[in-house]
C-alpha cells in the first residue's frame, strides 16, 4: 500500500507522518507539500503512485482536487483535520497521527 501525506509546505506535519509510518510492513510512504515553494512539492507522479492520500486540512482537499483532478482515480483522499500548529516530530502531533491514520490502512 502506498501512502501519501500532504500538507502545505512539507516541513512539519507531512514529514512527521512520513517518519511515523515509514517502518510499517508492506507500506510505502511519501510526503509532499501543495505549495509551489514546499520542501518537496507535490507532483503528478506522487498522486498517481498513491493508494491513499492524507491531507491535513479541508482546504487542501479542494486544492488537491483542483490541480490534480484528472490524476485522482481510485485513490482515497482523507482529511485528518490537523491544523498547522505543531512542530516537526512533536509528541502531540505523533499521537494524533497514530490515532487517526491506522483506521484507513489495511495490511
Amino acid at each position: 500500500m502506498n501512502l501519501l501525506f500532504v500538507c502545505s509546505q512539507n516541513k512539519l506535519r507531512s514529514p512527521t507522518a512520513e517518519s511515523v509510518f515509514s517502518d510499517l510492513p508492506n507500506v510505502n510512504v511519501r510526503s509532499a507539500g501543495l505549495n509551489n515553494n514546499a520542501e518537496i512539492p507535490l507532483g503528478i507522479e506522487d498522486v498517481v503512485w498513491a493508494h491513499c492520500i492524507f491531507v491535513m486540512e479541508q482546504a487542501q482537499i479542494k486544492k488537491l482536487r483542483t490541480h490534480y483532478k484528472k490524476y485522482l482515480k481510485e485513490q482515497r483522499v482523507i482529511c485528518l483535520g490537523i491544523p498547522d500548529n505543531y512542530e516537526y516530530m512533536e509528541p502531540a502531533l505523533i499521537k494524533l497521527f497514530k490515532q487517526k491514520v491506522p483506521q484507513y490502512i489495511s495490511f
